[in-house]
């Protein structure tokens, strides 16, 4: 599953990103807002156990998307979304679908300061286990003590297991 990364610190608040999102779905998605000279790009989270999905009386949300044939705009979604970031305009709901048809999202694209990023969190976790791996099997570990070799040997055993 990809997820938007936002590193507020780098965001200028040019809002490419915003007209990037408006010009390819009628009205931006992603909500660049000020606070005190720092800017913070505000998109939907794409939550694991989204309550804007679970209040939908029509399940016009679901799995990350709003079905506007099903939509009816009634404004739940938005009410108890954490975020805020569901939108309704039309008497229909919107909100940040991550560009599902599109090979490349159009925030990230925008983004010459590269203060958006998207990520597949599996990849990433699957990396950071790998390296961990790594870590406990002795890769690129130099060290002169024996005892720690015997906890390696075992350890190269639990890699392959994992990589099964």
């Amino acid at each position: 599953m990809d997820k938007l990364i936002i590193q507020s610190d780098l965001c200028d608040g040019c809002l490419d990103c915003q007209d990037a999102c408006a010009k390819l779905h009628g009205e931006s998605r992603i909500n660049v807002c000020e606070i005190g000279g720092s800017y913070f790009p505000i998109v939907c989270q794409h939550c694991e156990d989204a309550s804007c999905e679970v209040i939908c009386p029509t399940e016009a949300n679901i799995n990350g998307e709003i079905n506007p044939e099903k939509c009816i705009g009634c404004g739940l979604c938005m009410m108890v979304c954490p975020f805020g970031t569901i939108s309704i305009s039309n008497k229909k709901a919107s909100k940040c679908t991550l560009c599902s048809d599109k090979e490349e999202k159009a925030c990230v694209k925008a983004c010459s300061k590269r203060a958006i990023s998207c990520i597949d969190i599996e990849r990433l976790k699957f990396e950071k286990q790998q390296k961990y791996l790594d870590k406990l099997a002795g890769v690129n570990v130099k060290t002169k003590d024996t005892r720690y070799n015997i906890v390696v040997s075992s350890q190269i055993k639990a890699k392959k297991a994992f990589k099964k």
